[in-house]
């Protein structure tokens, strides 16, 4: 099996059968032997065994004692995050941010940067491999970390602007990324981590790619919303995106396109202004990126080139920038209510560079999406800005590889 062109090499990590248990700890306090068996079903002999491996394998610790109910007080063990470290890596059309994190996603260290996707896999992931090198060593080297001499990388986990095939890693016509397409980035990556020592030389070192919405719906989910069950995140910027989680997993669909919103066309004179409309309408990229919002003020004379641009002009309260981030949340709502008529979520998610601009963008969402949606599928419906930070999508991506290697199932 594979996962964004990664050998699953989850068995060297956890123990053979000792993944439920693990999957309890990880997901709560610590707990007793006993504890443990009444919730997963095992016998306590299995428990005592899987546990003992566990912490062989350094994954789990002991955690003190519960009160005791007459006798010697029974020990708890619980789930050590640092016992490895991940490497996440999120890229922008125009940034770059890399991170080292322990097993629970927590940031350990991280570095970022201007930097433009457009020069190409080579200088891109050359700095990525150097602020990975940087980091590992400033925490203790690849074989050690803050966290003591277990903490050995293990994988690593990126995200990339653009559609990537999901069981390959590999990006596939990627509009903003020229030189990408078909780019073996795992293989890419993974080589460049062998060549500075800081993976093993096999070639083992999972790195799983994937398109970065997705990692940030994983991350906002994750830190923010972890008792919702479903979730759309949709990302505004110089295009537009989604993650969907359902059920409480990311669905990347059948090759792992799911959520590209910003080729939906969008029907009609809206999109008149935009560039390639006809009659027929645009794409809603087209109509309501940060990009296509920039451009319609160039063409009013206002100085913007980025998303960031309208947003300083809306922050400075330019009366036409304000106007058409307005719009541009009206046309994505558009199409964000058809997507909550069949998705449901609990919670909509509007972030991305242009979702700055602050309750303008998410306004106009708003408006058209409670009008035109089905009221049981807006009753308890949430439409919020992201509360991960600029960190999400390295929280998603240090969590993908965890979940890979702790528990693929």
């Amino acid at each position: 099996m594979t996962a964004g062109g990664a050998p699953l090499d989850a068995g060297t990590l956890v123990p053979p059968g000792a993944a439920p248990v693990l999957r309890l700890l990880r997901s709560g306090p610590p707990r007793t032997r006993s504890e443990i068996a009444a919730e997963t079903g095992l016998a306590r002999s299995t428990v005592q065994a899987r546990v003992d491996q566990l912490v062989a394998a350094g994954l789990v610790a002991p955690a003190g004692e519960a009160p005791s109910t007459g006798g010697r007080p029974p020990a708890r063990v619980e789930f050590r995050p640092d016992a490895r470290v991940v490497l996440a890596v999120d890229l922008g059309a125009a940034h770059g941010s890399v991170a080292v994190a322990d097993l629970a996603g927590r940031a350990l260290g991280s570095r970022s940067r201007a930097l433009a996707i457009a020069d190409g896999p080579g200088p891109v992931l050359d700095w990525v491999a150097e602020a990975a090198a940087e980091l590992l060593a400033e925490l203790g080297g690849a074989g050690g970390s803050a966290a003591g001499s277990t903490g050995v990388l293990v994988g690593a986990g990126v995200g990339l602007p653009g559609p990537v095939e999901h069981a390959t890693g590999r990006p596939v016509r990627p509009p903003i990324m020229p030189g990408w397409d078909g780019v073996d980035v795992p293989g890419e990556v993974r080589a460049r981590l062998v060549a500075r020592g800081l993976a093993p030389g096999t070639g083992d070192l999972p790195v799983l790619v994937d398109n970065d919405v997705n990692l940030l719906a994983l991350g906002e989910h994750a830190s923010s919303w972890p008792a919702e069950e479903d979730l759309l995140f949709v990302k505004v910027a110089t295009g537009v995106g989604a993650g969907v989680v359902s059920g409480g997993r990311l669905q990347r669909g059948a090759q792992g396109s799911a959520g590209d919103l910003g080729a939906v066309h969008v029907a009609g004179p809206g999109g008149a202004g935009a560039p390639g409309a006809s009659d027929d309408g645009t794409t809603l990229e087209a109509l309501a990126s940060g990009t296509a919002v920039a451009a319609r003020l160039r063409a009013q004379g206002r100085q913007a080139r980025t998303s960031r641009d309208v947003v300083a002009l809306v922050r400075a309260g330019d009366p036409l920038a304000l106007d058409l981030v307005r719009q541009a949340g009206r046309d994505l709502g558009e199409v964000l209510s058809t997507c909550v008529n069949l998705l449901n979520p609990g919670a909509l998610v509007v972030g991305g560079s242009l979702a700055l601009a602050g309750e303008d963008l998410l306004a106009g969402v708003r408006e058209v999406v409670y009008r035109r949606s089905t009221p049981l599928a807006t009753r308890h419906l949430t439409i919020a800005t992201p509360r991960a930070g600029a960190d999400g999508a390295l929280l998603g991506a240090a969590l993908v590889v965890a979940q890979h290697l702790l528990d693929p199932a």
